[in-house]
């Protein structure tokens, strides 16, 4: 596992999607980004940190970049309190931060069939993977992605490049309100009840599930309830 380094960035392009969800680039002062696994986060420090007091205040968040991508970090936040309410005021391009990383055990293991579920932002725990996922995977896996509407489907690009390209890779989107499109989209929220029926091997299967954390108490308790075992359970556990 690396050890965690501090580095002080530039905040790049700022992307805002709308419904107050942003995705952000940060450029490293000194590059290159420490080496990461897909699935890890750092933290976000937007006080000025000095090296030899105390870390500032910071929220954690999860890397949505490759590994391979050294030059810059991208990840993805919705507004949800009241440090990412400061976020989304402050947060301009030009604008001097800290980041801390990598942390994090929540990486993918394909020596099973797995079935990732993400909701809304939660899906940058698993973007980091799609963006590494060029061969076909040894085992099955089956992508599980929700939100409030088409628009929030912030990663469907690369979802679908990877469901176009990557043998033994499929995807469907959940959607609460807009009418579905497409074969592969399904009707409201995320729920083990609507997804069981897609998941071609669950008795075998690793489940992992990233997103706000009502979602992941919930669906935890389903998987459970459908006899899933505790240890084929992954949660991203910082969310």
């Amino acid at each position: 596992m690396s050890t965690p380094q501090k580095l002080r960035c530039r905040v790049g392009n700022v992307v805002c999607h709308g419904e107050h969800v942003y995705t952000l680039e940060l450029i490293p002062e000194a590059p290159p980004v420490p080496r990461f696994k897909a699935g890890q986060f750092f933290h976000l420090a937007l006080d000025p940190y000095d090296p030899s007091g105390f870390w500032p205040e910071s929220r954690v968040f999860s890397i949505a970049s490759s590994p391979r991508e050294r030059q810059r970090i991208h990840f993805t936040y919705s507004v949800r309190g009241r440090y990412t309410a400061r976020m989304e005021r402050e947060i301009e391009p030009g604008l001097q931060v800290w980041a801390k990383m990598p942390y994090g055990e929540f990486c993918i293991n394909v020596t099973r069939p797995v079935v990732l579920l993400a909701g809304g932002t939660g899906i940058t725990a698993f973007t980091a993977f799609l963006h590494d996922l060029v061969d076909s995977p040894p085992w099955p896996v089956t992508l599980f992605y929700g939100a409030r509407q088409r628009d929030l489907l912030i990663y469907r690009s690369l979802v679908d490049h990877c469901a176009q390209h990557v043998d033994r890779f499929q995807a469907f989107y959940l959607l609460e309100s807009d009418e579905l499109k497409a074969a592969n989209e399904l009707p409201g929220q995320m729920a083990i009840a609507s997804v069981w029926p897609h998941i071609s091997d669950s008795a075998s299967s690793s489940f992992y599930i990233s997103g706000p954390p009502a979602m992941i108490r919930s669906l935890s308790t389903q998987l459970r309830d459908m006899g899933v075992s505790g240890h084929s359970i992954h949660i991203d556990a910082w969310a």
